[in-house]
């Protein structure tokens, strides 16, 4: 019978592509994964990986074999994880990732909140402008838009992320206020250039009529953080087209206003995502029930959306 640790130190090995990073991801050292394989190739009588001093590459009965067993190593860790924690509080390391605007504007302030309910359970939260590999970098979960769903990750939708024209009373000033996204270009934008690909973020915007035009702005101002857009505005050099979620509290004081709110453009929902599993770990879903429940109880669906003025 082969044991848990051999086949956990094979199959994170494969995904991450040495035994280095395997062992910071199991907290062993190099050597324990290195000799855990060892035996599980001893075991089987397979060669299961071609090692070299640069490289671990799956051989093809190493493939076949990851893939027979990572489904099921998963549903047994989480079994164990389930079992041990049934007469126990929910505990451990809950590592998340998040953006920057939502995650400390909306998610960091429920922290007392959960930590109240779940004490034994240790925060530790990226903010962080970028889509991770929730499994190869050992992320319990992520929460914001836009991740291409790769195998083995799911998604729940927790509200939508709709972006809205903004700019400041000061900017907006004598201008006249335009009535539809053509009106845009007579104004200064102040546009984002995605750190990824190299363009100018554009936007097609629509309205409950089903009508679309696209946001016509001008590149006034180019930074490469939605934060920093909303930051220009509020010092009044020009309009950003912005997550309403991240435009919501300075609407409502005042220090931005909305313009043609009859519009906006759809950027899909703002989700939470975690790896497909039969039994999650019950840190990761009390917090998913959690915050579900939080983003119900605030409205914040309802108040995110573009089509709400």
């Amino acid at each position: 019978m082969e044991t848990l640790a051999n086949l956990e130190s094979f199959v994170r090995s494969a995904e991450l592509g040495s035994f280095s990073s395997a062992a910071r991801r199991l907290g062993l050292t190099p050597a324990a994964v290195s000799r855990n394989v060892a035996a599980l190739e001893g075991n089987l009588k397979l060669r299961l990986f071609q090692r070299s001093t640069r490289s671990l590459t799956l051989t093809e009965a190493g493939e076949r074999f990851l893939l027979s067993i990572r489904d099921h190593l998963d549903s047994l860790q989480g079994a164990i994880s389930e079992a041990s924690n049934e007469q126990s509080e929910p505990s451990g390391v809950l590592k998340l990732s998040m953006s920057p605007t939502l995650g400390i504007g909306y998610i960091l302030p429920l922290l007392p909140e959960f930590m109240q309910r779940y004490p034994m359970i240790r925060p530790e939260w990226m903010f962080e402008n970028r889509q991770v590999d929730l499994i190869a970098e050992g992320y319990d979960a992520a929460i914001g838009g836009g991740f291409e769903l790769t195998p083995g990750i799911i998604a729940r939708a927790l509200a939508p992320a709709h972006i809205i024209p903004v700019a400041s009373p000061g900017y907006m000033g004598d201008r006249v206020r335009p009535h539809d996204p053509s009106g845009l270009r007579e104004l200064d934008g102040i546009v984002m250039r995605s750190m990824r690909t190299g363009r100018i973020h554009q936007r097609q915007m629509c309205n409950l009529a089903g009508d679309e035009q696209p946001a016509a702005l001008k590149e006034t101002i180019i930074v490469n953080d939605p934060a920093a857009m909303r930051s220009a505005a509020l010092l009044g050099l020009g309009v950003a087209m912005i997550a309403k979620a991240d435009a919501l509290g300075y609407l409502e004081s005042g220090e931005l206003i909305r313009l043609i709110p009859a519009w906006y453009a759809d950027a899909g929902p703002i989700s939470i995502y975690y790896a497909n599993r039969t039994l999650l770990p019950s840190k990761t879903r009390v917090f998913i029930d959690f915050l579900t429940e939080v983003f119900q109880r605030e409205r914040w669906p309802e108040r995110f959306a573009g089509t709400l003025g």
